[in-house]
């Protein structure tokens, strides 16, 4: 009998531990209070538990449920909500998680390099908008940095309320983009925020993109050889700050992401497949000089963003580099101008929009401080082409070129309600002949067109606008918004 209570005991014992072991059920980070749901939008909703349990995810009225996989992981779709809220959404399985104070209103992705890092503290009037920002419909979930070299599932961080003590620390394009929209359309709005300064388009794309598009072979030729340098300065660095720690001195630099891939697989691949209305990218400062391959890189990359989430051709929106550095006298080429060229060729993609700030640029600042205006040019396109406004949303594109004797006649597609030179003569083109050399030009508007000519070239064959790292220039539509740069010619730099 002592033997058999003491079996009876241990088995009691080892069911216990079992029960102690079992895996407790989680969610996805961005499944927390103060969260955004997309609205009319099946949502999907996912986390880990133990094996086979069942699931279940009630809100609004709603319950659906899911069973774990093998690997603990489950997932499942909401039906699609209305903007509103704010509900509470309650997760169960043997244990429960109650995530309080969620929204349904217009999700939006904000990444790119520091232009979309810069935050609400560093930008124009930061005080006063600080003190502005009552808009607690308005949340901001903050993605933390991290460098990996294989797709991770896993995200820290909270979503945040937005407040004057809040705001300071959101990224300024992501605020003053989702403020316009939340006035605008009356709907809570979330901003995720994914961004790192000084990072080039590569590692913000999958390897397995770069692996497979044609024009970027070079760049995945040369991967193996900088995974390997990569490793090795991880080893180092890791080396070198548990040297430091225990010399009890400051630790090594942080090493900076240039590595292809790293980004996505670190801040992109695990909030996949977050309910999502669309994207806004601020970056190119880090490509400029390697345009070409832009002209092949950024359109893979939101191919990637798109194909990955599963939410079809969702919008995207990006910002056209600013002027920056000094300006030229003489018209000449320039490697900011052929970004910008590329991120214009862009638009060829569906659902795409560009906020154009050749005008708002500094010319010693490559951060322009003026986040507000960007903010709000997004949020025109936003308005007009995601969410069917009829409004003007984007300055004149450049459409077309004729020559008429000595003269160019230029065409624009949204030209609004009229074409105007902004603070009088109108500034900013030039012409070539057979030569390929461009000299300033004369220009007028005449109609919805400009004419363009210069005494200099009899026969001209080719015209640039605002072709400048900081062009002179200042043809807007009547609405405000500012010409894109451009030009008509495809010469390379001359040598």
């Amino acid at each position: 009998m002592r033997t058999l209570a003491a079996a009876l005991v241990l088995v009691l014992s080892s069911l216990g531990t079992a029960r102690e072991t079992r895996a407790e059920l989680k969610l996805h980070a961005l499944f927390g209070d103060g969260m955004v749901l997309q609205s009319d939008f099946a949502c999907p909703v996912w986390g880990t538990v133990e094996p086979g349990e069942e699931i279940s995810v009630s809100i609004a009225g709603q319950k659906k449920t899911a069973k774990a996989g093998a690997d603990g992981k489950w997932s499942l779709k909401l039906d699609p909500l209305k903007a509103g809220g704010p509900h509470e959404m309650v997760v169960a399985g043997r244990n429960s998680i109650t995530v309080r104070d969620v929204l349904v209103g217009e999700v939006w992705i904000c990444s790119g390099q520091s232009n979309m890092e810069w935050v609400v503290n560093g930008s124009n009037n930061a005080a006063e908008e600080k003190a502005a920002a009552n808009f607690p419909k308005i949340r901001h979930f903050l993605v933390p940095k991290r460098m990996e070299t294989a797709p991770v599932a896993d995200v820290g961080g909270s979503w945040k309320i937005c407040s004057p003590d809040t705001v300071g620390g959101f990224t300024a394009v992501g605020y003053f983009f989702g403020r316009e929209l939340h006035q605008k359309l009356n709907v809570p709005v979330g901003l995720i925020h994914t961004s790192w300064g000084g990072t080039a388009a590569e590692v913000w794309t999958s390897k397995r993109v770069i692996d497979s598009t044609e024009g970027l072979k070079p760049m995945a030729e040369a991967y193996p050889k900088k995974l390997e340098a990569y490793e090795k300065q991880v080893a180092a660095n890791q080396e070198a700050a548990a040297k430091a720690k225990a010399e009890n001195k400051p630790g090594p630099k942080s090493i900076h992401p240039t590595l292809p891939a790293l980004l996505y697989n670190g801040m992109i691949a695990n909030v996949l497949p977050y309910g999502i209305k669309g994207a806004i990218w601020y970056q190119g400062e880090s490509n400029a000089g390697r345009a070409k391959e832009y002209q092949t890189l950024f359109p893979a990359m939101i191919k990637n963003w798109r194909e990955d989430w599963g939410q079809g051709e969702f919008p995207f929106g990006f910002v056209q580099l600013a002027n920056f550095m000094a300006r030229k006298e003489q018209p000449t080429d320039s490697s900011w101008a052929e970004l910008r060229e590329a991120q214009t060729m862009t638009l060829s993609l569906p659902k795409t929009g560009m906020a154009v700030i050749i005008d708002i640029g500094e010319a010693k600042d490559i951060h322009p401080k003026n986040k507000q205006d960007v903010g709000k040019r997004l949020a025109l396109w936003a308005q007009s082409q995601v969410y069917g406004k009829d409004i003007v949303y984007s300055g004149p594109i450049y459409a077309s070129m004729k020559v008429e004797d000595s003269k160019v006649r230029v065409s624009f597609k949204h030209v609004g309600t009229g074409l105007e030179a902004k603070g009088g003569k109108l500034s900013g083109f030039a012409v070539a002949g057979e030569d390929r050399t461009f000299v300033w030009a004369d220009a007028v508007i005449d109609g919805q067109t400009v004419l363009v000519s210069s005494d200099k070239v009899a026969k001209p064959v080719a015209v640039r606008y605002a072709w400048a790292d900081n062009p002179d220039c200042n043809l807007y539509n009547k609405e405000g918004l500012p010409a894109s740069p451009f030009r008509s010619d495809d010469w390379a730099r001359k040598p």
